[in-house]
């Protein structure tokens, strides 16, 4: 075997309706430029086919996690999610992914980070590019992760073992607040808009603002420039309203439109990531959205009507619906959002790069 190759352990894992590698932190550079540069190598960055990485050539599939030891008392593991864009040399640390937060217990548990339980196993996750602890509840009989099973999620094939996602204080992930601009709804380009901060950084508008009626495939909005440049300017503007200034540069905030039901849920939903429209629908913008529903004075809060809590939000979407849990501790504590998402192992060994680390990166070894 050729010894100008380098390798690293990894494990590619399905999250929820993402999927992408999965890295221990302790194998990879510390340096986080260092660590960025071989990511980009790794996934294939700048090829729209990501050719030459395991890149899938979609903002679904490119998409890294990096999980390692707690760096905080109230969590068992941390969490770095990083997604690669496809079309340029750019890796984004900046918001979390909640698809793939799914499948982070299992990981830890199999790579050793945190000792299984029977039947379930609670991991306490520390999302680092949020600061937010969410609650993984993973089945594990007889100590053991156990992938098979009966549930079913839109976006996914097949039916997998449940995990439980309970995102405990979600609000203010990026912005340390839940309106970042102090409003709950605004103008922006002659469209009432709503910036709210809730796991992740959005701004929501209705889709008949833009001409969208719910009848459109994802395939549809994404060739129908004219409302993706409209979408584009109102979601740079919300960015520099909610201190993100460089919006342009990155994936978030996430803009959002919201449509009347057609299938007896809350809301028709359209999540775009953010220059396409998403097949499903992102755990994070699903507790973001259900949280904006019931935030009074929200575009979202409004078009749904009056919700009481505890309860559920049901968001239907391009592959169909997903179900938000939301309650409050206690009259003070902050609505926790839950989830219900399946995962899959799908390979593990190591992939190679032929960008030598620096000699920090002691991970590293040769392939030879």
């Amino acid at each position: 075997m050729s010894n100008d190759l380098y390798s690293v352990p990894c494990v590619l894992m399905r999250g929820g309706s993402s999927k992408g590698p999965f890295f221990r932190a302790s194998d990879l550079p510390a340096d986080p430029a260092e660590r960025d540069r071989l990511l980009l190598e790794i996934m294939g960055a700048g090829h729209p086919l990501q050719i030459d990485g395991i890149g899938g050539g979609n903002a679904l599939s490119s998409k890294v996690a990096i999980v390692g030891p707690a760096s905080r008392a109230d969590a068992d593991i941390d969490y770095l999610f990083a997604q690669v864009r496809i079309d340029r040399q750019l890796v984004d640390t900046t918001p979390n992914c909640g698809n793939m937060l799914a499948a982070v217990g299992p990981f830890a548990i199999e790579s050793g980070l945190v000792p299984a339980g029977d039947p379930v196993t609670h991991v306490r996750i520390h999302n680092v590019n949020t600061g937010k602890v969410i609650l993984a509840t993973v089945q594990t009989p007889r100590g053991e992760v156990h992938y098979r099973g009966d549930t079913a999620i839109a976006g996914a094939p097949g039916t997998a073992a449940p995990i439980s996602l309970a995102f405990l204080d979600a609000a203010g992930a990026r912005t340390g607040k839940l309106l970042p601009t102090g409003e709950a709804s605004e103008w922006i380009d002659d469209v009432e808009v709503s910036c709210i901060d809730c796991a992740m950084p959005m701004v929501m508008l209705e889709g008949a603002a833009l001409g969208v009626t719910g009848a459109e495939s994802a395939a549809e909005l994404n060739g129908n420039a004219a409302m993706l440049a409209r979408l584009e300017r109102i979601r740079i503007e919300a960015g520099r309203r909610m201190g993100i200034p460089d919006a342009g540069d990155r994936v978030i905030p996430k803009p959002v439109l919201l449509l009347p039901p057609r299938a007896g849920g809350a809301l028709q939903v359209r999540y775009f990531m953010p220059h396409q429209c998403h097949s499903a629908l992102a755990i994070t913008g699903a507790v973001g959205i259900s949280t904006a529903c019931v935030t009074p004075g929200t575009v979202a809060q409004r078009m749904v009507g009056s919700l009481t809590l505890p309860g559920s939000v049901r968001l239907e979407h391009p592959s169909g619906c997903l179900d938000v849990a939301l309650h409050k501790p206690d009259m003070d504590a902050p609505i926790v959002a839950s989830v219900v998402r399946t995962a899959r192992r799908l390979f593990e060994g190591r992939v190679f790069a032929s960008t030598a680390p620096s000699r920090s990166a002691a991970a590293w070894s040769s392939a030879a």
